[in-house]
């Protein structure tokens, strides 16, 4: 290879292959499979098992490559300018997060409080709409109960010692979850939990349970009256923010030191013991 200015240089690069997409489609049917026919999963695992040994023949025993001539070219920036400018930076502060914010705690106690707001809402709608305090926690319960699905239209408005002991449970774990969510979404909005609470919440969840709501729980898909399960999620939400609000702030960590946020323990950061002597 000539070294000479202007010469052309040669290096090696990997050669093309068309490997790599016959891979990825092969998974893609593969995936694709399981919600069509098995039919479907056989021929992507084929083709990804192509793509698999195809792309690894590209390798080994020897390497692909190709050959490509590099033209050199010399380059000089040149400026007629006698200084260079420099771009203004406006004098931006840097962010900060809440100074005090609730505890995740407080998130959790509202998301108790705003579970029986939702179940007395729940309950209004069985005895107003359906005639029975017990049909909407049959229905409850047939998220993980395969017994319930079994029900037939009169079962589900009378009492089923197993299925409420199902849906008691079910509803106070699924309240302590969204509750603990809650109170880690609080710093984004310390100073409005009863907004993050009774209106961003109710529409996130409400739009979650639209879309995946027919494969979780049929049977509630079926009977679900959409303007009473929204109004007893504002209800809950309103409730947990009401029961936030009333909890008291804790102040962040934001603005120690980074070493005390990390729990390093070092000279000049830890607070005086109680006899007087410092941290070693």
């Amino acid at each position: 290879m000539s070294e000479s200015p202007g010469a052309p240089r040669e290096i090696e690069v990997p050669a093309p292959t068309a490997w790599p997409f016959v891979l990825a489609f092969g998974f893609t049917l593969l995936a694709a499979g399981l919600v069509t026919t098995i039919t479907v999963s056989v021929f992507g695992a084929v083709l990804a098992l192509a793509g698999c040994i195809g792309w690894f023949r590209e390798v080994f025993p020897h390497e692909h490559e190709e050959v490509v001539p590099v033209l050199p070219e010399d380059i000089r920036i040149t400026t007629e300018r006698s200084i260079v400018e420099r771009l203004p930076i406006p004098a931006y502060r840097r962010a900060w997060l809440p100074v005090h914010t609730y505890p995740i705690s407080a998130g959790v106690k509202g998301g108790w409080a705003g579970a029986v707001a939702m179940a007395i809402l729940a309950c209004a709608y069985g005895v107003l709409k359906a005639g029975s305090v017990w049909y909407p926690i049959n229905l409850l319960a047939a998220v993980v109960y395969a017994e319930s699905l079994k029900l037939g239209p009169a079962q589900l408005y009378s009492f089923h010692a197993d299925t409420f002991a199902i849906a008691l449970v079910l509803h106070g774990l699924v309240s302590t979850l969204v509750g603990v969510l809650y109170g880690a979404m609080l710093p984004m909005f310390a100073r409005r939990p009863i907004v993050l609470g009774g209106l961003i919440g109710p529409v996130l969840w409400s739009g979650l349970l639209y879309t995946i709501l027919g494969f979780l729980n049929p049977l509630l898909a079926s009977h679900i009256d959409w303007p009473w399960f929204i109004a007893s999620q504002v209800a809950f939400g309103i409730v947990a923010g009401i029961v936030v609000t009333k909890q008291s702030r804790k102040p962040t960590r934001e603005n120690l030191p980074f070493l005390m946020r990390a729990g390093i323990e070092a000279p000049g950061i830890i607070p005086p013991r109680e006899n007087g002597e410092d941290g070693q």
